[in-house]
């Protein structure tokens, strides 16, 4: 792993041991080999690798204390970010990772298998049906997604899986002021409560990004999620 690679996570006060940075090294491998039969990321230079995902992933360090937090699920999880980083960098959390793409859950499990990693597992389906499922619903400390989508949507599917006095995390990029007002009132109708965001460049980059804290202050509305297809398509207002 690159001398580069370890000076960006020295950035974000993050040291690992020889084992985890071979983990990335493999990750990244498969990655990379499994990209060439399916698509994955549009990244596969291994600098912007580094940067674009791996480091953005474990950014999430500059908004919360990644040491008191248990469980996590990652909603919309893709190639597994942040995801598979966050378990790799802190191995005590419990991992939970969501997609509705089988063949990205097959590549999750290969990278899962030949990492070693444990207390982590693969859910393949929609957030709106299995934020319905007593075993999910309300049931995480954290809740966090790079996914795209706008700030509503993306409440309603992370929000209901969050539990009371824990958080959602969503990942942004750009200028986000305009859509942070715009979900205010989705975020309370959720349950939820905007309780920090932190803008900051990746380190060693003009890579603009923005973390938003939301912390569960009340539970969701068993009408929420609403039936698949309808948060996006109607966001609400």
């Amino acid at each position: 792993m690159s001398e580069i690679f370890q000076k960006k996570l020295a950035d974000l006060d993050i040291a690992l041991t020889e084992n985890q940075i071979n983990q990335f090294d493999r990750y990244y491998e498969l990655l990379i080999e499994w990209n060439k039969v399916m698509n994955l990321t549009g990244i596969t230079e291994y600098e912007e690798v580094i940067e674009k995902h791996f480091v953005d992933s474990l950014s999430l360090v500059k908004i919360i204390d990644i040491h008191k937090i248990d469980t996590i699920i990652d909603i919309g999880t893709g190639a597994g970010f942040p995801g598979i980083p966050l378990k790799i960098a802190f191995p005590h959390v419990k991992v939970t990772l969501l997609d509705s793409l089988n063949k990205r859950i097959n590549f999750l499990n290969e990278v899962i298998g030949q990492l070693g990693l444990e207390d982590i597992h693969t859910i393949h389906g929609r957030a709106e049906d299995f934020a319905r499922k007593e075993n999910y619903r309300e049931s995480y400390d954290l809740c966090v997604s790079r996914a795209v989508a706008n700030l509503s949507t993306l409440s309603e599917y992370c929000l209901p899986y969050v539990k009371l006095s824990g958080s959602f995390i969503p990942y942004k990029s750009g200028d986000i002021d305009a859509e942070v007002n715009e979900s205010k009132t989705a975020i309370k109708i959720l349950g939820g409560k905007l309780s920090d965001i932190v803008k900051f460049q990746l380190p060693g980059s003009d890579i603009s990004r923005s973390l938003l804290k939301i912390d569960k202050h009340k539970n969701t509305g068993k009408k929420f999620p609403r039936k698949a297809g309808l948060p996006s398509k109607e966001p609400i207002k």
